[in-house]
């Protein structure tokens, strides 16, 4: 695809910091944010280098669970990419599965700033259920979400029909919703593109 066909083009990016506490350090308020979620080893990190087309954008870690803040990046100086904490890491102590969990909550809830979340589920699996408490959580804060099957090069054309139809059955989602993705050969990168832009012209999810 030719750059100018392109939904997202990045021309500025930078790491902004990283918000450790729901009372901690956050950006200041003005530009619309997405932000980004899903287990531990879903491919996050993958997937938004992929995205922005940067080989070292989001830190690619091979022990999943060694995010713990939320990062945020800027965009073009026009928006935020929000890098959520990876959730339900088996090997991560209770307690600190609970602060991830409040610290995520706090950051979704009530923020003027936020368009909505691109939730990620990995094709190889069905739902989990933290990750349907985080779908229950974005539908009772009435945030937006994309929701994107990862990893789908790692199935066969029948395995991949019969999992898209699992996790949007088991997620309330029709299948067209579900964007199939793939960080390895770049499938769904243009279409997450061009979701996340209509995303992020949506009005606010919090007035």
């Amino acid at each position: 695809m030719s750059t100018s066909a392109d939904p997202l083009v990045i021309r500025h990016l930078e790491f902004l910091g990283g918000m450790a506490s729901a009372e901690g350090w956050r950006p200041e308020a003005g530009l619309p944010e997405v932000a980004f979620s899903g287990r531990s080893n879903v491919g996050k990190s993958s997937l938004l280098n992929q995205l922005v087309r940067r080989k070292a954008f989001a830190r690619v870690s091979k022990t999943p669970g060694r995010t713990r803040e939320i990062n945020f990046f800027g965009v073009n100086r026009a928006f935020l990419l929000v890098d959520l904490p990876g959730y339900g890491y088996a090997r991560v102590s209770k307690e600190k599965q609970g602060a991830w969990g409040q610290l995520i909550e706090g950051y979704l809830r009530d923020n003027p700033n936020l368009r909505g979340v691109v939730q990620l589920l990995d094709a190889r699996h069905e739902p989990t259920a933290d990750d349907l408490r985080m779908f229950d959580l974005l539908g009772e804060l009435g945030v937006p979400a994309l929701v994107v099957m990862t990893k789908v090069d790692k199935l066969s054309t029948k395995q991949r029909a019969v999992q898209l139809a699992t996790l949007a059955a088991r997620c309330g989602v029709e299948e067209d919703q579900v964007i199939p993705c793939s960080a390895t050969t770049g499938e769904g990168r243009d279409d997450l593109a061009a979701s996340l832009a209509a995303l992020l012209d949506s009005p606010p999810t919090h007035e």
